[in-house]
C-alpha cells in the first residue's frame, strides 16, 4: 500500500531529524514549524488541469484541484478538503490573532488556515501555503 493510500486516521509519526531530511528549508520551516510563505511567491493560480493536491511531507491527498479559486490573497484557496478526514483543524492564537489553523491529519504538517469568508456554498476558504502541497495531474 503506497503512503498516499493509506488511510488519513493511520497517523504517521517520524522524528525532527527525518523530516529535515526528506523536506527542503522552507518546506520543513511551513510544514513543520507553522510557518507562512510569502504571498504570491508559489502555485495560487487556478488551472483546470484535472487532479489532486497532496501533502509535502506524507503525500495524504488533501484537495482536490476543482474546489481551488482565486481569492486574490497570494495562496491557494479551497473551499473544501478533499475528504472530511483529510484535515484537522486547530484553534490558532499565534501573532495576536483568533485564527483555525489546518493540517494533515496524517502527519500533523502544518498547510495553512481556514476562515469563513468563502465564495462558495461551503463558505469556507482554506488559504493554504504551496508550499506544503504537491500537485498531481490526473492521467486521462
Amino acid at each position: 500500500m503506497s503512503e498516499q493510500d493509506k488511510p488519513a486516521q493511520d497517523k504517521l509519526i517520524r522524528s525532527e531529524e527525518e523530516w529535515r531530511k526528506r523536506l527542503t528549508p522552507e518546506q520543513y520551516r511551513v510544514a513543520r514549524e507553522a510557518g507562512t510563505e510569502r504571498p504570491f511567491s508559489g502555485d495560487h493560480e487556478v488551472s483546470p488541469t484535472p487532479g489532486t493536491y497532496h501533502c509535502i511531507a506524507c503525500d495524504a491527498k488533501l484537495f482536490d484541484n476543482d474546489t481551488k479559486f482565486d481569492a486574490g490573497c497570494g495562496w491557494p484557496s479551497f473551499d473544501r478538503p478533499y475528504a472530511d478526514a483529510a484535515v484537522e483543524e486547530h484553534f490558532d492564537t499565534s501573532h495576536g490573532m483568533r485564527r483555525v489553523e489546518v493540517r494533515c491529519r496524517r502527519c500533523e504538517s502544518h498547510l495553512g488556515h481556514v476562515f469563513p469568508d468563502g465564495p462558495t456554498e461551503t463558505g469556507q476558504r482554506y488559504c493554504i501555503n504551496s508550499v506544503s502541497l504537491r500537485f498531481k495531474p490526473i492521467r486521462a
